[in-house]
């Protein structure tokens, strides 16, 4: 990234374009590309890009200002994001910003006047096991200490480009504590694609070391093709891992069986949920298994092209991730005779931008197209209409890699384990009051007292399952098992010991959505700042139980009436801390009537010190 503003934008501009096709649903991916050049979107910029892609510049301006990550002011040759989810307040982020905000000579929110450095917030870098953390011109520095922002600053008032600061500034670790069977061992890139797409008598399929549980007289894991590989799936009875839990068979099916001259398959990795960092970990060291699934997933629906679409704060993987996809099309596992066989298929990542909301498919659909990321109607779903109108397969990450290891072992195999009705394992996210924060493997059915006492929480108070949208877990209930049965999940596990105040997770969790509202329906739009602006008024001692009252009404009109799935379960953590929780909040509570949190006459005196009145008139 560039340590200064570069002189001449329209020249880098029309580089920059020159690598890229006149395709308007290039914009964001340019967009980011500019962003990352000049540290925010010249007006030059948005012209050109107009003229370029044949689009409007109001069209242009609207993505800048859509995704947090743009912006059409210069944010410093040093932007700093400061992660502010729960756990890195937990951890003390707050005082590490003050702390560096203090040695910088900077205002949070601003850039300094000499336009060397700004400071910031974001909403959750996906470091939740490793905080306070924070991004430095989209590097990621883990674990923030004074000593290390001192050595920040040094570098900073040096001028030393984020390129030549030590390694060791930017080491992520997996923290991967506990693996089970998918995670177990690393995984030979090509396996599972010569399990589904060759068939018996082929010689190279005596190489593949099957597991003793696919019987090797069904014939099963020799007869393989698209349609047997499919079947592997409905045995394998696999949900998509991001939460929602639809069979993945069934949506590879009806992508399959969708008459249509071009199929995609697109993987989410874009994992916002506060306290969600499993995608980091599987992107960054099992990145094959990944693109593996995503390429058997292509070969069952017949699609030709693939796409990753990952959350902005990962963009220190995307050297990695290109030099993966890269070393799998020289070894013919991606590109245009995959092993030989003439099937052509190829993966290109897309960037997201930050925004929340692009977790949900529809708006990430919508991203990748190169438009802002609003939530379309329900229907048609995308395996009938996705991408470009076409039919489309949306897993997320932890699914695809579980898809791969069904391919190479086969669904009866990987059936085998969890429960019933929740086959297999799951990735959980454990971060928060515990002495081992990290990624855990466990068949589906695990207690949550069982993750507690693994990574050293058997003290907590509370346990957020699934994030801020989730559900909040108190002791009485910590024997619950977590599978689709009882509690389902995408994989957010955060702890809360008995010091924690409650009220303080849930004023951080309901200003993350009054953010992440992608503003489209007017539940969600006015409904997460109508329960921000309650939160904080009873945060300053003026709450009652009237204003109490109207943030359980609040939620429930968002639960039933907002568009998508955000504005439904956003209010999930205030109604469940109202009823487990509501000591927390009647402790703040000094009025039994009601108070207006607006005071008329304090907004009127910025009116009276400019027009220097303060007479009785100029009061109310």
């Amino acid at each position: 990234m560039s340590q200064a503003v570069t002189p001449h934008p329209q020249e880098t501009v029309r580089q920059i374009l020159q690598r890229y096709d006149r395709d308007p649903g290039e914009l964001l991916q340019l967009l980011v590309e500019i962003q990352h050049t000049f540290h925010y979107v010249p007006e030059e910029a948005v012209s050109l890009l107009a003229d370029h892609l044949r689009v409007t510049r109001a069209h242009v301006r609207g993505l800048v200002g859509f995704y947090s990550f743009l912006s059409d002011t210069f944010l410093g040759d040093y932007v700093i994001y400061i992660s502010d989810n729960i756990t890195d307040r937990m951890l003390g982020n707050q005082d590490m910003a003050k702390y560096l905000c203090s040695r910088l000579g900077v205002k949070l929110g601003k850039v300094r006047s000499d336009g060397r450095v700004s400071v910031q917030y974001t909403s959750c870098t996906g470091m939740c096991d490793q905080g306070p953390a924070a991004l430095v011109n989209g590097m990621p520095v883990t674990r923030l200490s004074r000593e290390r922002v001192d050595r920040m600053v040094e570098f900073i008032t040096a001028r030393t480009p984020v390129t030549a600061w030590p390694e060791e500034f930017f080491q992520v670790e997996d923290n991967f504590r506990r693996s089970d069977v998918l995670f177990r061992r690393a995984f030979d890139p090509g396996t599972a694609l010569k399990a589904a797409m060759l068939r018996g008598g082929d010689e190279t399929l005596k190489e593949i070391q099957f597991e003793e549980a696919v019987d090797p007289a069904s014939g099963i894991a020799w007869k393989r093709g698209a349609d047997e590989t499919l079947k592997e799936m409905y045995r394998s009875d696999l949900r998509g891992r991001g939460g929602a839990g639809f069979k993945a068979a069934i949506k590879w099916e009806t992508c399959r069986d969708i008459s249509a001259p071009e199929r995609y398959v697109v993987c989410n990795a874009d994992e916002g949920e506060p306290g969600t960092f499993k995608d980091r970990v599987l992107l960054s060291s099992y990145a094959d298994m990944v693109f593996e699934g995503m390429t058997v997933c292509a070969y069952v629906v017949g699609a030709g092209r693939g796409i990753l679409y990952i959350r902005q704060e990962y963009w220190y993987l995307k050297t990695h991730l290109e030099a993966v996809l890269a070393r799998r099309r020289e070894a013919g596992l991606l590109g245009k005779n995959i092993l030989g066989t003439g099937y052509a298929f190829d993966i290109a990542i897309h960037w997201g931008a930050g925004a929340y909301i692009c977790g949900m498919e529809s708006a990430m659909i919508e991203s990748i197209e190169g438009k802002r990321g609003k939530p379309r109607k329900r229907w048609p779903l995308p395996v009938v209409a996705g991408v470009e109108k076409r039919p489309t397969v949306v897993n997320n990450v932890e699914t695809f890699a579980a898809a791969a290891m069904v391919a190479l072992k086969g669904g009866v195999w990987f059936a085998g384990h969890g429960t019933m009705h929740s086959t297999g394992t799951k990735l959980f996210c454990v971060s928060g009051d515990c002495e081992r924060p990290g990624i855990y493997e466990y068949p589906f059915g695990v207690s949550i007292r069982e993750i507690l006492r693994d990574c050293g929480g058997l003290d907590a108070r509370a346990v957020q399952v699934s994030g801020p949208s989730g559900t909040t877990i108190t002791r009485p209930e910590f024997d619950r098992v977590l599978a689709y049965e009882d509690l389902a999940t995408v994989g957010t596990f955060m702890v809360f010991n008995h010091e924690r105040d409650m009220f303080e997770v849930v004023q951080n969790f309901t200003h993350f959505f009054q953010h992440e509202s992608c503003g489209l329906c007017t539940p969600c739009r006015v409904g997460t700042s109508l329960l921000a602006n309650l939160v904080d008024k009873v945060a300053a001692g003026k709450g009652s139980p009237l204003d109490l009252e109207e943030v359980q009404k609040i939620s429930q009109l968002m639960k039933t009436t907002a568009h998508c799935g955000l504005g439904q379960t956003a209010p999930n953590h205030l109604i469940d801390s109202l009823v487990k929780f509501r000591g927390d909040w009647e402790k703040r509570m000094m009025v039994t009537g009601f108070v207006p949190a607006f005071d008329l006459d304090a907004s009127l005196e910025e009116a009276r010190q400019l027009t220097g009145r303060d007479d009785v008139a100029a009061h109310l």
